[in-house]
């Protein structure tokens, strides 16, 4: 009976530990189901972070895109307005050489109401005078004159057309005569 009491406890032996490795490896296979999941929610979120932060950039961008295209919207009319303005300009100057004052008077009140207007959707002189420095980032220079003095050297002598901005853009670039 002892060897049969051997044999059984030996089958007994290994039955059990036929099911404890089962059951670790079912651990195993638990443990790494359990860290797949976890890999995987780790790897969802990255992606709705990246997502949420993709999202928030294009909201920032259309606003960004809305505002500038508010800002320049009217950019059409009022280019096609400049030279009208341009051309009161000139009529005043021309009225101010003849003794017609009320006519004179009649183009200035309708020339500040259009220049008012504009103004008011955003319309900008650019501060350009003579004896100013030159900078080609802010005017356009349409000739080169032997300059009057040394002072107006590489400077600008005169100023043929105002230049205009619309918001930070600008829609006109002065043309300026620089001394050479």
């Amino acid at each position: 009976m002892t060897t049969e009491n051997t044999e059984i406890d030996q089958e007994l032996d290994d039955t059990t530990l036929e099911n404890n490795a089962n059951e670790e490896q079912i651990i195993v296979e638990e443990l790494s189901v359990e860290e797949q999941l976890v890999q995987d929610l780790a790897k969802e979120k990255d992606k709705y972070l990246r997502l949420f932060a993709e999202f928030e950039n294009y909201k920032r961008r259309t606003v960004k895109e809305r505002i500038e295209l508010f800002k320049t919207a009217n950019q059409e009319v009022v280019l096609a307005m400049l030279p009208v303005l341009d051309d009161f300009d000139r009529a005043i100057t021309e009225i101010t050489k003849t003794d017609d004052g009320p006519l004179l008077k009649g183009v200035e009140l309708i020339n500040e109401k259009l220049k008012s207007t504009l103004f008011a959707k955003g319309l900008e002189v650019v501060d350009v005078n003579a004896g100013d420095a030159f900078n080609a980032d802010f005017a356009e220079a349409i000739t080169q004159i032997p300059a009057p003095t040394d002072k107006l050297k590489g400077k600008i002598v005169d100023v043929l057309e105002k230049g205009y901005k619309l918001g930070d853009k600008i829609i006109r670039f002065p043309k300026v005569v620089i001394g050479q």
